[in-house]
């Protein structure tokens, strides 16, 4: 056999090392969530080639433990949905437990020892007998009214020892399928969730936190705003909340950049202003409107003079809205340029990558697709 000459070895060495390395860069994770709570879902509209894991919304808690409303329609879902994992083999799937309605009976659930344990086997039996990947806590909120919540004080605590316990029973799993399981929670994108939890501790427990940085309607102080802005508006109170502020706030928290997972809206929020100064940004508002998800808003509205909608721009948040001077209506969402923007504020934040709320609003994937685009 013959000897490689010194500079060729070097090179030889170079390359196979830019390849290791190359290899060993962490993907972003692309995590949609599919909602299962209105019956059978449609998995042929889901692309599981442009996705790294999917929630499944969503698992009630009822007498302190997890529990599936839907029993008939979900064991169909999970079914298909692991079905899935014969177009993507690396995708994993979660059951998501909580969620805006169904978060009411947490605080009971996780108030002993005895309790919390009852409920993390229930959860993890579910992701046993199904053959899914991990459980998703969403929890809105705890020490927090939600929907008309049970809440206290102890939910401070009680939340991390949940994930403790969840924990536990998850790397059990693991021993017995030899497969890795995913602990993840869906977190408020607001300073408030950080004061009434230990993030520092759950964070330890969790592969990735979900930040729901979306929702930052405020319609209780009458006002049109951005529902997922990235950056804080100058064209309204800048204290109000936005995804920047969140991620902020959650590594002060104690939670490390490469857990954190920032939220989109695939929807919008709309309401109906008082006048048509500003365009209805940080106008005062009188009603609700629906605005629907983001297909709808790009083909129905955005694509259609004729129904009387403009479309601008809040450069300084990164956000765009809609608004029709004829009908007052407001519609804050994300499009393809807020997208992107995120996306790249997660690659130079180190964050872990994207989430979704909900794969049916945008069923011709134009956000999906900028996402893949963006972070691939």
């Amino acid at each position: 056999m013959k000897y490689l000459p010194k500079q060729l070895s070097l090179i030889v060495l170079a390359l196979c090392l830019a390849i290791t390395a190359h290899a060993q860069k962490k993907r972003h994770v692309i995590i949609g969530y599919v909602g299962g709570y209105r019956g059978v879902i449609d998995t042929t509209m889901v692309n599981a080639k442009k996705l790294t894991h999917i929630n499944y919304a969503f698992v009630n808690v009822k007498n302190n433990r997890a529990f599936l409303t839907n029993l008939k329609t979900d064991t169909i879902n999970f079914r298909n949905l692991v079905k899935l994992k014969k177009i993507n083999p690396d995708l994993k799937i979660l059951i998501s437990i909580g969620g805006w309605s169904w978060s009411k009976n947490f605080s009971d659930a996780v108030l002993t020892d005895t309790a919390r344990t009852a409920f993390a086997a229930s959860a993890v039996e579910i992701v046993r007998k199904y053959d899914l990947d991990g459980v998703d806590i969403d929890w809105e909120y705890p020490d927090d009214i939600g929907d008309g919540n049970v809440f206290r004080p102890e939910d401070k605590h009680d939340y991390t020892l949940m994930f403790e316990a969840l924990r536990k029973d998850l790397n059990k799993l693991e021993k017995e399928t030899h497969r890795k399981q995913f602990l993840t929670a869906a977190v408020g994108g607001f300073k408030r969730f950080t004061q009434n939890t230990e993030m520092d501790k759950v964070a330890k427990y969790l592969n990735y936190v979900n930040l729901m940085t979306y929702d930052y309607f405020q319609d209780s102080l009458g006002v049109a705003v951005h529902h997922t802005n990235l950056y804080a508006s100058k064209k309204y109170n800048p204290k109000f909340d936005s995804a920047d502020k969140a991620v902020a706030d959650f590594m002060a928290a104690g939670v490390p950049a490469n857990k954190l997972v920032m939220g989109l809206a695939f929807y919008g929020r709309s309401s109906k202003v008082i006048d048509t100064s500003a365009y209805g940004l940080g106008t005062k508002t009188e009603a609700k409107m629906r605005a629907g998800g983001f297909t709808f808003l790009r083909d129905s509205l955005l694509n259609n003079t004729a129904k009387g909608f403009r479309y601008y721009r809040d450069t300084a948040a990164a956000a765009p809205y809609l608004f029709n001077t004829a009908t007052r209506q407001f519609i804050s969402y994300d499009d393809e340029w807020s997208i992107k923007n995120k996306c790249d504020y997660v690659s130079k934040k180190g964050m872990a990558g994207v989430m979704f709320w909900e794969y049916s609003d945008d069923r011709k994937e134009y956000l999906l697709n900028e996402i893949n685009k963006d972070l691939k």
